[in-house]
C-alpha cells in the first residue's frame, strides 16, 4: 500500500503527486490546516456581511467585474460560473492527469488564502480516495486565469452536475452547494497545467537516465571510447548535470570486455558527436529538466486563485497566471527532442554498415534476404521530426479573450499536449535505440560489455528475444517503450 499522502498546502512533492495520480496512493488534509481554511473563511463571510465590494464574491467576472451582484444572487453567481466555464472539448485527460489536478486543487485549498469552507478540500480528497475522477475535456483553456475549463468540469462533478454528477452520489458523497467566493476559488488556478507538468518532470527525469543506458549500449555496440568521459575532462567544464551524465556513462561501461578487446588496435582517433559529447548534450538536457523541476515544485503549492486572502485582508492579484508552468512545459520540450534527436542519431550508427565498426548491416542475420532495423530507424527518424515540429514554444503562443481583458495567456494546456507527445516520441526511439543496442551486442559475444550495460542488455531480453530473422517490430518497440516509461529501464532502478 502506498505512504499516505498529507496535505497541508505547503508540502507537496513531485513524488506525491506520481504516488496519488498513479499508484492510488491515500489522501488525507493536515489537521493543522483546517485552522487557516476556517479563518479564512470567516474574513470572506464577514466581508459578504458588511457588504464590502469584493470581485468574484459579489461582483461580476473578467469583463463584467463592474457589475455588483445582490446578496440573494450570490450562490447563483457561483453555480452559474460553473455551469458557463464548464465548455471544454476533445478527448478526456487520463485518469494519472484527472487526479493529479484533483490533488493539486485540494492542496491549495488548504493553504487558507482561498477563503472557501473546509467542506471543499474534504470533498475532493473524499473522490480521490473513492476512485472518483469525473471526466475531464483536455482542450478550452489558455491557462490565463488559470484553468478555467478543466476545473469548472471537475467543479461540475462536485455539485453534482454533468455526466459525473450521479456517479458522485453513487460513491456515497454529496453534492456541494458553493457559496461566496467558492466557485471562483475553485476555477482560478493552474493546477490542470501544474499536474501535468509534474507527472512529465517525472517522466523526463526517468527518460533522461534510461537514455544514458541506451547511449552507452549503443557505444558499446560500435566499439567506441569512453574515454571522453573521464571526470577530468567534466570537471573542467563542471555543468552539474553534464558531471553526473558522464559520471552515469563511467558507471554503466565499468569492466567493459568489448572495450578491452580493441584498445590497443582500434585506428579511430575520436568517436562521432553523438557518442563521445554524450554528456555535454544530456547533460544540457539535465539542466533544463532540473529548471523544470524547481518551478513546477514551487507552483505545486503556491496559491493561485483570486482574490486571496491574508489575515482580514482580501486582495487582487493574477497569481493564476500560468506563464511560470507554460515556460517550463516548453523548455522540457525543447530538451525532450534534444535528448530524441540524438538518441535516433547513435541509433543510425548502429544500423549503418558504413559507420558500425562492422555490425551487419542494419544488424540483420543475413542482409539483404532481410532488412533487420533498417525501417526501425527510419519509424525513429519520424518521430524525431514530429517533436520539432511539436517544439515550437506554445507560452509565445498568446491570443487574447474574455474581452481582452485576458490580453496575454500563456497557452500552458498546449504546452502540455505538446510536451506530452514529446515524451511518448522520445520514449519509443530511446527504445528502439534500446532494441538496436542489444542486437549489436549479440554480435559481439561472446566478449561482455561494461557493467551496466550489461544489466541493460538482460532487462532487454526478458521482454523481446534477440532477432534471428525479420518480424513486425512494432510489439517489440511498443513493449520497450512501454517498460522505459515504467522505469524498468532505468539505470538507477535496476
Amino acid at each position: 500500500m502506498p505512504v499516505p499522502v498529507t496535505l497541508d498546502g505547503h508540502s507537496l512533492t513531485i513524488a506525491d503527486v506520481v504516488a496519488v495520480a498513479r499508484h492510488g496512493a491515500p489522501v488525507a488534509i493536515a489537521a493543522a490546516a483546517r485552522k487557516g481554511i476556517e479563518a479564512s473563511r470567516r474574513v470572506v463571510e464577514e466581508a459578504v456581511t458588511r457588504g464590502d465590494t469584493i470581485y468574484g464574491v459579489n461582483t461580476g467576472f473578467g469583463k463584467l467585474a463592474h457589475v455588483r451582484i445582490p446578496p440573494d444572487r450570490i450562490r447563483a453567481l457561483q453555480l452559474n460560473l460553473i455551469r458557463s466555464h464548464a465548455s471544454g472539448v476533445g478527448e478526456p485527460l487520463s485518469v494519472d492527469a484527472v487526479r493529479a489536478m484533483m490533488l493539486l486543487r485540494a492542496n491549495v485549498l488548504v493553504r487558507g488564502t482561498s477563503g472557501v469552507r473546509p467542506a471543499l478540500p474534504e470533498l475532493i480528497v473524499a473522490m480521490l480516495n473513492r476512485g472518483l475522477h469525473p471526466r475531464v475535456p483536455s482542450q478550452g483553456s489558455v491557462g490565463a486565469s488559470g484553468d478555467l475549463a478543466p476545473l469548472a468540469h471537475l467543479a461540475l462533478a462536485m455539485v453534482g452536475e454533468g455526466e459525473d454528477g450521479q456517479a458522485l452520489r453513487d460513491r456515497g458523497l454529496e453534492p456541494i452547494a458553493l457559496e461566496a467566493k467558492e466557485g471562483l476559488a475553485f476555477v482560478n488556478g493552474t493546477q490542470a497545467q501544474t499536474g501535468l507538468a509534474a507527472l512529465l518532470v517525472h517522466d523526463a527525469w526517468v527518460l533522461w537516465r534510461t537514455a544514458h543506458g541506451a547511449a552507452a549500449m549503443s557505444l558499446e555496440a560500435v566499439r567506441g571510447t569512453p574515454e571522453p568521459f573521464d571526470v577530468r575532462v567534466h570537471d573542467a567544464r563542471p555543468h552539474p548535470h553534464q558531471r553526473r551524465s558522464a559520471e552515469l556513462l563511467r558507471e554503466l561501461l565499468a569492466d567493459s570486455e568489448i572495450r578491452e578487446s580493441h584498445r590497443e588496435n582500434d585506428p579511430r582517433v575520436q568517436d562521432a558527436y553523438s557518442l563521445r559529447c554524450t554528456p555535454q548534450v544530456l547533460g544540457a538536457v539535465g539542466e533544463a529538466l532540473a529548471f523544470a523541476e524547481r518551478l513546477v515544485s514551487v507552483e505545486l503549492n503556491a496559491a493561485t486563485d483570486n482574490p486571496l486572502v491574508f489575515g482580514r485582508d482580501v486582495l487582487s492579484g493574477g497569481n493564476f497566471h500560468g506563464q511560470p508552468i507554460a515556460l517550463v512545459l516548453d523548455v522540457l520540450a525543447i530538451g525532450l527532442t534534444t535528448l530524441a534527436g540524438l538518441a535516433e542519431r547513435r541509433l543510425e550508427r548502429i544500423v549503418n554498415p558504413d559507420l558500425s565498426a562492422g555490425l551487419p548491416p542494419f544488424l540483420a542475420r543475413e542482409p539483404g534476404v532481410e532488412s533487420g532495423f533498417m525501417t526501425s530507424q527510419i519509424t525513429a527518424a519520424a518521430l524525431v521530426a514530429d517533436c520539432r515540429v511539436l517544439a515550437t514554444p506554445a507560452s509565445v503562443q498568446s491570443v487574447p479573450t474574455e474581452g481582452n481583458q485576458e490580453d496575454v495567456v500563456p497557452m500552458g494546456m498546449s504546452a502540455a499536449w505538446k510536451a506530452q507527445r514529446i515524451v511518448a516520441n522520445a520514449a519509443r526511439i530511446v527504445a528502439i535505440e534500446l532494441l538496436a543496442g542489444a542486437q549489436g551486442l549479440e554480435y559481439l559475444k561472446p566478449l561482455r560489455p561494461g557493467r551496466g550495460v550489461a544489466r541493460m542488455h538482460a532487462a532487454v531480453r526478458r521482454e523481446v528475444a534477440a532477432l534471428d530473422g525479420d518480424r513486425p517490430l512494432t510489439a517489440d518497440i511498443e513493449r520497450i517503450a512501454g517498460g522505459v516509461h515504467a522505469g524498468r529501464f532505468d539505470p538507477e532502478a535496476s
